[in-house]
């Protein structure tokens, strides 16, 4: 059956408050500031929603199970994984409709249950947009706003290098570094926080790696990209480092 309408649908995406933001209004927009939102115990906080597009748009709020892939890509998962707080969060509206450039306010409420684990439990807010049905073309939006919700407790903040491997890629090589978060809250890498060194006696090579997060009790897959001409076995340094915690090392010998 041909349908009317073609629906065009918008992968989950984790933006900054001013995505969408610009001299040009766009046809569909949604924007929400913050676009994380961080409770320590149970409380309370407001998020804000915008619409900067020129049409109205009715906005759907569900709760969902969230989490990083090796490389920190974010992904939807089941609500009851580990460390999941999605049965703790409440929020009010659960639905509402956006003039254009108007703004509504979401009260995002958490309540952390007896006897839960100490450090990060996290959560997503998704945004969806439903389509309008007098449109030509229907697009439906999806926008996550991270919610992360630290149960009392003891904290525990401790990161490891596991282990370094090399992948050739045409002429180029790419250093694929393990890296773990053996704590019980998330730890945030900034640019630079991964690091490699390495080289011979008269040339001295630094990849640094982009910002990114670990989650509690995960793994990541941290790659840095090498062109130059070192080849052979070298003695590599690998370093990573979050705000507070010392820098951990770790020496690996591997051949480029």
């Amino acid at each position: 059956m041909i349908r009317s309408a073609l629906l065009a649908v918008v992968a989950l995406v984790l933006v900054p408050a001013s995505a969408g933001a610009g001299t040009t209004r766009p046809p569909l927009g949604l924007t929400a500031n913050p676009a994380r939102v961080g409770l320590t115990g149970s409380g309370r906080a407001i998020v804000r929603v915008t619409n900067p597009g020129v049409g109205a748009v009715a906005v759907d709020v569900g709760r969902a199970g969230f989490a990083l892939d090796l490389r920190g890509r974010p992904k939807l998962v089941a609500r009851s994984a580990a460390r999941a707080a999605t049965a703790w969060l409440t929020v009010r509206p659960r639905r509402f409709v956006l003039r254009p450039g108007a703004t509504r306010s979401l009260a995002v409420t958490a309540r952390v249950p007896r006897r839960v684990e100490p450090g990060d439990h996290d959560a997503l807010l998704l945004l969806t947009t439903r389509p309008r049905r007098s449109a030509g073309v229907a697009v439906r939006m999806r926008l996550g706003i991270v919610v992360v919700v630290r149960a009392p407790g003891r904290v525990v903040r401790r990161l490891a290098v596991r282990r370094l491997t090399v992948r050739r890629a045409r002429s180029r090589r790419i250093l694929e570094l393990r890296i773990a978060n053996r704590g019980n809250v998330t730890e945030t890498l900034g640019h630079g926080g991964v690091r490699v060194t390495f080289g011979r006696r008269t040339t001295r090579v630094r990849l640094r790696a982009a910002a990114r997060e670990l989650r509690p009790g995960t793994g990541g897959l941290v790659q840095l990209a090498y062109g130059g001409a070192i080849r052979g076995w070298v003695t590599v340094r690998a370093e990573i480092a979050a705000d507070g915690l010392p820098t951990v090392r770790r020496t690996f010998r591997v051949r480029l």
